[in-house]
C-alpha cells in the first residue's frame, strides 16, 4: 500500500484516465458545443428507436393471423377451444390447415411453440419451421379464409384477419420497451465514454436488446407470424448470444492500461470472435444435411465454453492485479453462466416431456434473457443506489432458477406439475433471501460502518492533528485506511471539488482539505487522496462511501479548526491575564520595593517581581523552546539557591530541542520550583542536584538534595506535594520520593510518553 505522495508506477498511466473520468475536465465536457451535439445525437437516436418500435408494431399488427384460443391436446395434437353461446365450449382437434383446391398442411401442437432457438431436437425443429412457414405463406395470400381439417373428418372455415394492435399480446410492449431502454442505454454510453471496453459492453447490450425483440415478436397471440420470422430465430438469436459471449471474453481479456506485468490475451479474444463464422458454417452445413448437426447443442456448448473462458481469463487477471470492479463483474458473470448452465440442463432433460414441458422451457429461457438484460443494465450503476435494478435482477435470476428446477423435477423425478412447482418455488424463495443478503453485504458492499467506530477513529485523528498539524496528509490517509481498508492509497495533484468515484467504484478520490483560515473559509486543497479497492479489493466504493468520506474530512477539518479557535481563545485570555498582572500587580510590587524598610524586604520583593516577570512572559507566549525554558529554569533556581546560600548541580541532556506547550511549560516550571522550595525550606538543604533527561518520548526528571528530610512514605501530602502529583499526572507521568544516602531526599518524575510540538 503506497504512502500518500509516493509515486506508484504500476498505476501511473491509469491515473490520467481516472482523473479525466472523475473530475470532468476534458475539453468535450467543458465545451458547451460538444455537449450540445451529444445531446442532439441522443435525441435523434431516441426518436429513431421509438420510430423503429412503432414500425415493428405496425408491421406485426398488419400481418394476417388465425385468432382463437389454441391449446395443446393429448398426444401433441392442435386443439381449438370453440366458445359456445350457452354452456361450455367445444374442443376441436385440428389435423391440417389448407385452402380450397390446395393440398392441406398437416399441423400439430408444434405450431404453438415459437422458439426454435430453444428446440433441442433438430427434426422437431425442422417440422416446426415447416408448419410455421407453410401457414405464413397461406395467410399471406390474402384470400381471407382457410379450411380447418378436423379429427372427425369435417371441414370448418376460419377467418384470416389482420392481427391489429390488440393481437400483439400483453408481453409485446414491455419487452420492446425494455429493448428500447437497452438501446438508448448503449447510445448514452457510447456518447459519454467512447472507450474499447465500453464499446464491447455496448455490443453485448445491443445483442440482448435484439433477443428481447425476437421474444416480443414470438409472444404474439393466435397462429401465424410473418414469413421468415421463425426461420431466422435459431441462426440469428444464437449469433446474438455468441456475440455477447465473445464480447465478454474480449472485455475480460483487455489488460488494464499501464499495468506492468499483466498478460494481454489477444489470441483468446481472437478465438472467441472466430466462433461466429464457425457457427454460421455449421448452420449452412446443417441446412445442407437436413438438420443432421445438433445445432442447439452446438450453440449452447459454444456459449458455455466462451463463458468459462472469459471467467478463466478474469480469474487470471484478478490474481495478477486485484481489482474490486473486476471481481464484482466476475461474480456477476459467474452467476449468469451458472444460471445458463442450469437452464440448458433443464431444457435438455425436459425436451422429451409432453404437455407443459416446452412451454415451461420457453418461460425458463425468457426469464434467463430478462436476467441477463437486468445484469447488463445494472453493471454501470454498481457503485450507486439502484435498488429497483438490483431487485429486478435478483427476481429475474431466481425466477429462471425456479422454472429450471420445475423442469428438472418433472423430467428427472417424474413429479406432478403442482408438486414440482411448489418445491421449486420453496427453493427459489430460500435462494432469493440468501442471495439478497449476500449481495447487499458482499457483492455491492453496502455494509454500514458503526457510528461508534467511526466517531472513535475520527476523534483519535483529530487529537493527533492537534498535536501534529503538519502530519495532516498522513493522518487523513491513515483514517481512510481504517474506514475503508483499501488496497492502495496514493496522493495526486488533480483535486476534485468533493469526493468522487473512479472507475465505476474501483477507486475513490477525495480532496485533502485542511483547517479554516482566518476568514472562516476552508483553505483550497492542493492535493487529493486516491483510494483503490475497498476492503482489500473485495467490494466497490459506493456513492454512500463518497458521502461518508466528504463528511469525515469536513468533520475532521471542523474539529481541528475548533481546537485551534479554542487555543487562540485561551492564548488571548492568557495574554490579558499576563498584561493585567504586569500592569497592576507588578506596579504595586515595584512601589512596595521602593518603600521597603529593610534590605531583606527589598530583596524579597525584587525576587517576587522576577517570579512575576517569568510567569507573565510564560503566559504571553503560546509555545516555548525547551532549551530556552531550561535556561530560565536554571537561572531561576540558581537565584533561589544563592539567596538560601545553597549550591546547584544542573544536568540537562536531550536528544534534540523541542517546543513545549503552555501546559507542559507551566507544569514543569511549577514542579521544579516546588521541589526546590521543599528542599530549601523544609529540608534545609545546602546542595540540590537537578538531572533533566529527555530521550525520545521518555522524560526523566530527578531532584536530589542533602537536607534533613527522611521517610517520605510518612509525609502528609498537602497543597505543595499534592500540586506536584497533579501536574505530573497532567503530563501523563508519575512521581515518587525516596531517601537519599547518606542524607536527603530523591524525587523522581517519569513521563513515558512526552509529546512534543515540532
Amino acid at each position: 500500500m503506497g504512502e500518500p505522495g509516493t509515486p506508484n508506477t504500476r498505476h501511473a498511466a491509469r491515473d490520467s484516465l481516472f482523473e479525466a473520468s472523475a473530475f470532468e475536465r476534458s475539453t468535450d465536457t467543458v465545451d458547451g458545443r460538444a455537449f450540445a451535439w451529444r445531446r442532439q445525437a441522443l435525441v435523434i437516436a431516441a426518436v429513431l428507436g421509438c420510430l423503429a418500435v412503432f414500425v415493428l408494431a405496425r408491421w406485426l399488427a398488419a400481418a394476417p393471423y388465425l385468432g382463437g384460443d389454441w391449446l395443446a391436446g393429448p398426444g401433441g395434437a392442435l386443439v381449438l377451444q370453440e366458445p359456445a353461446r350457452t354452456g361450455s365450449g367445444r374442443q376441436l382437434t385440428v389435423l391440417a390447415i389448407g385452402q380450397r383446391g390446395e393440398m392441406p398442411v398437416a399441423v400439430d401442437a408444434l405450431l404453438l411453440h415459437r422458439w426454435p432457438r430453444w428446440q433441442v431436437d433438430g427434426q422437431l425443429r425442422a417440422r416446426q419451421l415447416q408448419q410455421h412457414e407453410a401457414l405464413a405463406q397461406m395467410l399471406a395470400r390474402g384470400e381471407g379464409r382457410v379450411l380447418l381439417h378436423l379429427a372427425d373428418g369435417t371441414l370448418r372455415e376460419a377467418s384470416v384477419v389482420a392481427r391489429g394492435y390488440a393481437g400483439l399480446g400483453w408481453m409485446f410492449w414491455p419487452l420492446t420497451g425494455l429493448a428500447l431502454l437497452m438501446y438508448l442505454f448503449a447510445v448514452v454510453l457510447v456518447l459519454s465514454r467512447p472507450q474499447p471496453r465500453n464499446t464491447l459492453f455496448v455490443v453485448m447490450t445491443l445483442c440482448q436488446a435484439g433477443n428481447l425483440v425476437f421474444i416480443a415478436l414470438e409472444s404474439a397471440h393466435g397462429l401465424g407470424l410473418p414469413a421468415g420470422t421463425l426461420a431466422s430465430d435459431l441462426p440469428v438469436r444464437a449469433t446474438l448470444d455468441l456475440c455477447t459471449a465473445a464480447a465478454a471474453v474480449h472485455a475480460f481479456a483487455l489488460r488494464p492500461e499501464g499495468v506492468a506485468g499483466m498478460p494481454n490475451f489477444p489470441r483468446v479474444a481472437l478465438l472467441a470472435w472466430a466462433v461466429l463464422p464457425l457457427w454460421w458454417l455449421a448452420v449452412a452445413l446443417g441446412d445442407t444435411l437436413a438438420g443432421a448437426l445438433p445445432l442447439w447443442w452446438l450453440a449452447q456448448g459454444s456459449c458455455l465454453a466462451l463463458g468459462a473462458t472469459g471467467l478463466a481469463v478474469a480469474q487470471r487477471s484478478q490474481r495478477l492485479h486485484p481489482d474490486a470492479h473486476g471481481l464484482l463483474l466476475r461474480r456477476m458473470a459467474t452467476a449468469a453462466l451458472a444460471t445458463l448452465a442450469l437452464v440448458t440442463l433443464a431444457v435438455a432433460l425436459a425436451a422429451g416431456a409432453g404437455g407443459a414441458g416446452p412451454a415451461v422451457a420457453a418461460a425458463a429461457a425468457a426469464t434467463w434473457y430478462l436476467f441477463l438484460a437486468s445484469l447488463l443494465l445494472l453493471t454501470p450503476f454498481l457503485a450507486r443506489r439502484r435498488l429497483l435494478l438490483r431487485e429486478f435482477a435478483l427476481l429475474a435470476g431466481v425466477s429462471t432458477i425456479v422454472t429450471s428446477l420445475d423442469l428438472l423435477f418433472i423430467a428427472v423425478f417424474s413429479l406432478s406439475a403442482f408438486t414440482s412447482l411448489a418445491v421449486a418455488v420453496f427453493i427459489g424463495l430460500g435462494l432469493y433471501a440468501a442471495a439478497r443478503q449476500w449481495t447487499l453485504q458482499h457483492l455491492i458492499g453496502t455494509s454500514v460502518l458503526s457510528t461508534e467506530r467511526t466517531f472513535d477513529q475520527l476523534y483519535r485523528a483529530a487529537r493527533e492533528l492537534q498535536a501534529h498539524p503538519q502530519r495532516y496528509p498522513q493522518v487523513l490517509a491513515q483514517l481512510m485506511r481504517e474506514l475503508f481498508d483499501p488496497l492502495e492509497v496514493q496522493a495526486v495533484d488533480r483535486v476534485p471539488v468533493r469526493a468522487r468515484l473512479l472507475g465505476g467504484g474501483s477507486a475513490l478520490v477525495l480532496p485533502m482539505r485542511h483547517s479554516d483560515d482566518d476568514t472562516g473559509v476552508a483553505a483550497a486543497p492542493s492535493r487529493a487522496l486516491v483510494l483503490r479497492h475497498a476492503q482489500r479489493g473485495q467490494r466497490l466504493f459506493t456513492v454512500d462511501d463518497a458521502r461518508l468520506a466528504d463528511r469525515v474530512v469536513d468533520q475532521l477539518r471542523r474539529a481541528v479548526a475548533y481546537d485551534a479557535a479554542v487555543e487562540r481563545g485561551r492564548f488571548e485570555e492568557r495574554q490579558r491575564i499576563a498584561q493585567d498582572l504586569h500592569d497592576d500587580i507588578g506596579a504595586r510590587l515595584l512601589t512596595l520595593m521602593y518603600q521597603a524598610q529593610t534590605r531583606e524586604m527589598e530583596d524579597y520583593i525584587r525576587h517576587t517581581l522576577q517570579d512575576l516577570k517569568t510567569l507573565t512572559r510564560g503566559l504571553a507566549v503560546a509555545e516555548h523552546r525547551l532549551s530556552h525554558a531550561a535556561g530560565e529554569w536554571k537561572a531561576d533556581l540558581t537565584q533561589r539557591l544563592n539567596v538560601a546560600q545553597a549550591t546547584l548541580d544542573w544536568v540537562f541532556q536531550v536528544d534534540h530541542d523541542r517546543r513545549l506547550t503552555v501546559v507542559q511549560w507551566s507544569a514543569l516550571t511549577r514542579v521544579l520550583r516546588e521541589l526546590v522550595s521543599n528542599a530549601l525550606y523544609h529540608g534545609h538543604a545546602t546542595q540540590v542536584e537537578v538531572n533533566f533527561r529527555l530521550d525520545g518520548p521518555l522524560l526523566r526528571l530527578q531532584v536530589t538534595d542533602d537536607g534533613e528530610g527522611r521517610a517520605p512514605e510518612t509525609w502528609a501530602h498537602g497543597l505543595g506535594l499534592g500540586g506536584v502529583r497533579k501536574r505530573v499526572k497532567l503530563l501523563g507521568g508519575e512521581v515518587a520520593w525516596s531517601e537519599n544516602q547518606p542524607r536527603g531526599i530523591v524525587c523522581t518524575v517519569r513521563v513515558p510518553d512526552f509529546p512534543a510540538r515540532r
